[in-house]
């Protein structure tokens, strides 16, 4: 579907999403969109960028049902097919926003998966410069502003805690101290994978994780979230 080219009807099947309620939310202001000859519009790189930063803030009902539009298969494993053990470091040496960027491309590097950590780290830079991807209750979820096909072999996921927290621009304006980068080479993964990290946090997995100091522990706690989330829809 060419960009800048969804009607309502369109946009609602893309995003699993009743058209009376797309209609609602483009009169209010609230999504992206033109009033083209009298009938709405939706650019999709504009849709795609209004998800990232707002989704953690949509009802948990949207987040589903944008999740399972964007899902290949209805049992699909996205963490556990794309979080290696390699990717994790609940002990992540970090103090600025910076400096855990970086850390977070290094250690994704350590799976021998990304092809262009520059590439990468720019990406991350410049998505953090158009607004955080801080999250209340001290989680952030940093990707690119667009999925980048070639700056890994295959999707990818890390995650890092880092103990004291840092100042990441977090919306209630506590420190951040838990991390998913978010690697994806398609729009539908890309944000498949962003509503499915903000369903499995919304159920508390982030405390858990500041229990466990094993990047081994860490990743099968993130399977066993993402597996219950699973077996409840």
């Amino acid at each position: 579907m060419p960009y800048g080219n969804m009607s309502i009807e369109e946009l609602a099947r893309h995003i699993g999403m009743d058209a009376r309620l797309v209609r609602k939310w483009a009169e209010k202001g609230k999504l992206p969109g033109q009033l083209v000859g009298g009938q709405w519009r939706f650019n999709r790189a504009a849709l795609l960028e209004w998800l990232q930063q707002h989704m953690h803030s949509l009802e948990e009902e949207h987040v589903r049902n944008l999740e399972r539009a964007m899902r290949a298969s209805p049992g699909d494993a996205l963490v556990a097919a794309y979080l290696p053990t390699e990717a994790v470091e609940m002990n992540l040496a970090a103090r600025s926003q910076n400096s855990v960027l970086r850390e977070l491309v290094n250690l994704a590097a350590r799976t021998g998966l990304v092809y262009d950590e520059p590439g990468l780290l720019e990406a991350l830079v410049q998505r953090e410069s158009l607004g955080s991807t801080a999250l209340p209750r001290g989680i952030a979820f940093p990707h690119p502003r667009r999925p980048l096909p070639f700056a890994t072999a295959e999707p990818l996921l890390a995650l890092a805690r880092v103990p004291a927290g840092i100042p990441f621009g977090a919306p209630d304006g506590r420190l951040t101290d838990i991390f998913v980068l978010v690697c994806a080479q398609t729009d539908n993964l890309h944000l498949g994978l962003l509503a499915r990290l903000s369903m499995m946090f919304s159920r508390g997995v982030a405390d858990d994780l500041r229990d466990v100091s094993d990047a081994t522990e860490a990743v099968a706690l993130m399977i066993r979230t993402e597996a219950a989330l699973l077996a409840t829809k």
